[in-house]
């Protein structure tokens, strides 16, 4: 469950007995993992967001070690 925490202005990845503290952007690219998306659909979103920022080469990655930790699925 993606969560914001107003108190330290982080987004917060919360898991049964976890919290993860999301940095920088990582809330908003979790918060577009909504089930109806793909990876090339979020990177295409991002990559419209912030031109010439290098999402299509950290955003894959980003999300595979998000499943890879188990906390994206």
């Amino acid at each position: 469950m993606l969560r914001h925490d107003a108190v330290r202005g982080t987004d917060l990845l919360v898991m049964p007995e976890r919290v993860v503290v999301l940095k920088g952007h990582a809330g908003m690219v979790v918060g577009l993992c909504d089930g109806t998306r793909t990876v090339p659909g979020i990177v295409g979103e991002l990559a419209g967001r912030f031109p010439g920022a290098p999402v299509a080469a950290t955003v894959p990655a980003f999300l595979d070690s998000l499943r890879q930790e188990g906390w994206l699925t």
